[in-house]
């Protein structure tokens, strides 16, 4: 480790929480649907889309109204991407010429990218034409992303809101986020993008001598409008295959620090947007002050441990840190930190290979995810997930004082706890047994191309992957198979909706619920006793369920790396 990296990770957090404040300003005027700077020009096209839709603004939406506009909206682009996918090949802008996709394969990349996890059973320039990059899958990186935005949204009303039988409108929230937010943004930021040297081009390749007199062929495409959307909307699948640490998606170690600030900005602004709603900056302080407690908790292992590198490589005579699977330009420290920066934020960019990590730096980014993804998490997703593990806290809190739970003025009883234990409770149990079933099958154990713990790790991964909606691999596992497409699409549809419906539903509960005012018997929910319990919550709520899993991979890996047993 060198006081460089530990200056990276120092000036990563600072620029974050300089952010932070202006972010959630933005978010908070979307989130009450007030006039910005910006309706002087995206105004016109958010009135010609109502009218186009026939759609009300106005008009609010109880839950399940909310949750069935939302389905119907995602369902739509599922079958619209499947579509495009499988017809390529007749489809324009396909230079290269490539066929469609398989069945298995258009099934598992639409769904993977309808719920913003972004899984690439493929690679992007042997696969897919420009148009599918643009049309069928950039389409998505805009959509899910604000589908997460909007969903946070929804609960935030729900806190706030008394008495109220509505949390807001599905279609208003979508398409202001859409316009007003992820749009400009990612106009300014491709220019960046092309100014630092990532293509954007609709030609498919460019022929090249290399300084070796070698002739080459280089794949090209528009990428540096894909990349932009991929870092801010969390989404993650990259254009090429080797992801942000090719050097057409992220060609310098300034690319490198915007796009991590990118991935985590919005979820930062969304944690003080959520205190502005219920009248409490200091919630949302709170909140985000546990997700940093356990975000730079990880960091400092996965440093630490891929500073300080192979114990068989040391027992051979060769020092230094891991640099396996890692760009030099960008070195083991912002390696380190894009990995745990991507797994804390649903993103599933990668910049390094984390199936080369460690044995226990690799373990960091697979207990983010199967922590639920609520360590800043995917835009929307994180904040609303986290609130869940909020409603639990207060709930342990109100039993340890004696009384009925309270958080941000509203009782949380018994109904609201079902639904938060049900939501958290899908998880481990859709990652342990789609791995159980993959690691005593044929077509399940034909994946892995390593033997031992560490190949069950790379199944492990790709299911807590999936139903976290990251995207990130263990690039070891063989996954475009008809086995693995269909289980991983299955495990991430269930990962986003099955979560979802009961948060909508918990939603409305609070909203229709008056306003409880403190009381001296209340549980105080802003100060560090409370940050504490919500860590100590999230930790064991979220993080024990998996130690059986943790066992038999990532620590058990690491045991016989220390042996120096090699699988």
């Amino acid at each position: 480790m060198t006081f460089q990296g530990w200056l990276l990770i120092a000036a990563f957090v600072g620029i974050l929480l300089a952010l932070t404040k202006p972010m959630g300003l933005w978010l908070f005027a979307l989130y009450e649907g007030r006039r910005t700077p910006l309706h002087a020009v995206f105004g016109p096209i958010e009135r010609g889309f109502y009218r186009l839709s026939g759609i009300d603004p106005d008009a609010e939406q109880s839950w399940r109204r909310y949750a069935v506009h939302m389905l119907l909206f995602n369902v739509a682009l599922l079958l619209f991407t499947y579509a495009v996918l499988r017809l390529q090949g007749l489809l324009p802008l396909n230079p290269q010429g490539f066929a469609g996709t398989s069945s298995d394969l258009a099934f598992n990349t639409a769904i993977s990218f309808t719920t913003n996890t972004n899984w690439q059973s493929y690679s992007g320039e042997s696969t897919m034409s420009n148009l599918a990059q643009m049309l069928g899958l950039s389409i998505h990186n805009f959509l899910s992303a604000a589908t997460g935005i909007a969903l946070a949204f929804a609960l935030f009303r729900g806190f706030a809101r008394r008495s109220a039988a509505t949390i807001g409108n599905f279609w208003a929230d979508v398409t202001r986020v859409t316009l007003y937010l992820l749009l400009p943004i990612c106009i300014v930021y491709a220019l960046f993008l092309i100014a630092s040297g990532v293509p954007q081009t609709l030609a498919g390749s460019v022929d090249v001598t290399t300084l070796e007199g070698v002739k080459q062929t280089l794949a090209l495409g528009p990428v540096a409008s894909q990349e932009a959307i991929k870092m801010l909307g969390t989404n993650g699948g990259g254009f090429f295959n080797a992801n942000s640490a090719h050097p057409f998606e992220n060609p310098t170690a300034l690319t490198n620090l915007v796009q991590m600030l990118s991935i985590f900005v919005i979820g930062f602004g969304l944690t003080w947007t959520f205190g502005k709603a219920v009248g409490n900056p200091r919630q949302g302080w709170a909140i985000l002050a546990a997700m940093l407690l356990i975000f730079l908790a990880g960091v400092t292992v996965t440093y630490w441990q891929e500073a300080a590198g192979n114990p068989i490589l040391h027992n051979l005579g060769i020092a230094g840190g891991n640099m396996e699977g890692k760009e030099v330009r960008f070195g083991i420290a912002a390696s380190s930190l894009f990995a745990v920066v991507t797994t804390a934020a649903s993103c599933g960019a990668v910049n390094a290979m984390h199936d080369s990590f460690t044995a226990l730096g690799g373990m960091i980014p697979l207990f983010n995810i199967q922590l639920g993804e609520v360590v800043v998490g995917g835009v929307g997703a994180g904040i609303y997930g986290f609130l869940l593990f909020d409603i639990l806290a207060v709930f342990v809190a109100g039993l340890m004082v004696g009384r009925t739970p309270e958080y941000v003025g509203k009782k949380i009883e018994s109904r609201e706890v079902k639904l938060a234990v049900l939501v958290i409770a899908v998880l481990p149990l859709i990652i342990l047994g789609f791995t159980a079933i993959a690691s005593v099958t044929d077509a399940g154990l034909a994946g892995p191309l390593n033997k031992g713990p560490h190949g069950f790790s790379e199944i492990l991964y790709a299911f807590t992957s999936a139903v976290g909606n990251n995207g990130s691999a263990f690039a070891g596992l063989t996954a475009n198979t008809p086995f693995y497409n269909g289980m991983l699409g299955v495990a991430m549809w269930i990962g986003r909706f099955f979560i979802i419906i009961p948060m909508l539903a918990i939603a409305g509960s609070l909203a229709a619920k008056k306003y409880t005012p403190e009381t001296a018997g209340s549980f105080p929910t802003t100060g560090a006793l409370w940050t504490g319990l919500l860590v100590g919550i999230v930790l064991i709520v979220g993080g024990l369920t998996f130690l059986p899993s943790l066992a038999l991979g990532p620590i058990a890996d690491h045991l016989a790396m220390i042996r120096g047993q090699l699988f």
